[in-house]
């Protein structure tokens, strides 16, 4: 009792929770994806870009670095390195002023210093004309490149100060294949990083715009969903009231059109009433006909009658009265199978025993029909489904056979396993169906007449072919040359 109280009390909260239209949903559900996607995208090439500026940085003090080293080599070798025109050039470098404008950037002075060392490691040249004379051996960029190695440091000017590291990159000078020299190339790396802010801030404004452009973009698209649904619930509340309504079109959303489509489809059938008029009138004919009879016999037993005629009219409302009662019993199986969307129970089904009992229930009307019956089926023959509603569509089946078939005619079964599919073909000789009758032989309430006058309900094949619909296999009834075959394909364990 008390879970039934918490489980109303928790679908009285759910009820009043706001109802938030599907687009708006959609587009809540589009919007957290692209604010994670910006941010994560983001934080990424924000982590990327600093790290990335430089690595270039670097591969560009290498080349200038080699470079330099190459055309220091000769005065170097003849230790004349200090008094050289090269010593001139790289002096003039470092007061230049070049007053650049880079994408916007200012460049009053040039930023790369360049020093060179003897093998030693001692300072012989320096772009800055500060440290001539001293003893770098013991910085990693001389240290290492003096020794063949890579050399290159990071050296900050300024403890507290995380900008003011500045790149060193040496490259080795060789004559005569030995190491007689170093040439150091350094930058700050605050120089870069304007670049690097510009970078970031480029790639932030394009993130923001595009984000913004998506958003427009989702917006859009859940709204045209939004209205799309809109209007199907407005065309079928309409078609529910059963007033007229044009069928509405959608240019984009194909899968929208195919739903108006079906609608459009059903509110015709509605209109209409094709359907359920000549379900009604088929209904109350078949009734119409044992109810007159019955009535027709009770009048009659009412008056003076022999006792061969009593016997003969109360036989006939008892006839009468099973017909309708078959009639009903079968109405009321069909609809509840209609109503199944799926199979309650699925479960490994031997088929042979099956058709035993099948026989042995129509042993009477075999016998007396002087039919033969012949079964061709293994018996570890098998199939899944539901026992119950496969033995009675096949019922249906044998009895349907039985109705139709010639006297001391034969009904041939026979089961055929395969790897996927068990085949079963019921064969029996007889007339065979007209033409006009072969495409509407399993709708509801249709019957052919039979040989001895009777009147079916028209409900057997149906029956068989809504079990056969549940079990996802197929159904196929067809003439053969001396009378009618039924094939099912049923799936296999």
């Amino acid at each position: 009792m008390n879970l039934f109280k918490r489980s109303t009390r928790s679908l009285a909260r759910l009820r009043r929770w706001p109802k938030i239209p599907l687009g708006l949903r959609l587009f809540l559900l589009y919007f957290i994806l692209v604010m994670l996607t910006t941010y994560f995208v983001s934080s990424t090439v924000m982590r990327e870009i600093k790290p990335t500026i430089r690595q270039v940085t670097e591969e560009t003090l290498v080349d200038m670095a080699n470079l330099l080293a190459v055309m220091a080599r000769d005065d170097l070798a003849n230790g004349t390195l200090s008094q050289s025109r090269f010593a001139t050039v790289v002096n003039s470098y470092g007061s230049r002023e070049p007053n650049a404008k880079i994408w916007g950037i200012d460049k009053p002075a040039t930023n790369h210093r360049i020093y060179i060392t003897d093998a030693a490691g001692i300072v012989v040249v320096d772009s800055w004309q500060q440290d001539i004379g001293k003893d770098y051996s013991q910085w990693n960029d001389v240290y290492l490149t003096l020794r063949g190695e890579y050399g290159a440091r990071s050296t900050a000017t300024d403890k507290d100060d995380p900008l003011s590291t500045v790149m060193h990159v040496a490259a080795p000078i060789i004559d005569n294949d030995n190491i007689i020299g170093s040439v150091t190339v350094a930058k700050p790396n605050r120089s870069v990083q304007p670049f690097i802010n510009m970078s970031k801030y480029r790639v932030l404004s394009w993130l923001v715009v595009m984000s913004v452009l998506a958003l427009m973009v989702g917006a859009l698209i859940a709204w045209r969903i939004n209205g799309a649904l809109y209007k199907l619930a407005k065309y079928a509340d309409k078609m529910g009231r059963g007033e007229k309504a044009s069928k509405p079109r959608f240019r984009v959303f194909y899968e929208y059109s195919l739903l108006s489509d079906a609608l459009e489809k059903m509110r015709n059938q509605l209109d209409g009433k094709g359907y359920v008029e000549h379900y009604v009138q088929t209904l109350t004919h078949e009734l119409k006909s044992p109810l007159s009879a019955i009535k027709g016999a009770s009048e009659i037993l009412q008056s003076p009658l022999s006792t061969d005629k009593q016997q003969l009219f109360a036989t006939n409302i008892e006839s009468e009265t099973v017909r309708m009662q078959q009639l009903i019993d079968k109405l009321l199986a069909l609809t509840k199978l209609e109503q199944l969307p799926e199979l309650e129970q699925r479960k490994k089904v031997l088929i042979r025993p099956i058709f035993e009992a099948i026989k042995g229930s129509f042993v009477a009307r075999i016998t007396k029909q002087k039919v033969q019956v012949t079964l061709d089926c293994d018996v570890h023959s098998q199939c899944v489904g539901d026992a119950f509603l496969i033995q009675q569509a096949l019922y249906n089946i044998i009895d349907n056979a039985l109705d139709f078939i010639n006297e001391e005619g034969e009904i041939h079964i026979q089961v055929t396993e395969k790897p996927t599919s068990v085949d079963i073909f019921i064969d029996n000789t007889g007339p065979c169906i007209p033409d006009y009758a072969l495409q509407r032989i399993t709708e509801r309430f249709y019957s052919l007449p039979r040989a001895d006058g009777k009147k079916s309900t028209g409900l057997g094949l149906n029956f068989v072919e809504q079990v056969v619909k549940l079990h996802k296999s197929q159904l196929n009834i067809e003439n053969t040359h001396n009378g009618v075959r039924v094939h099912i394909k049923m799936p296999t364990p």
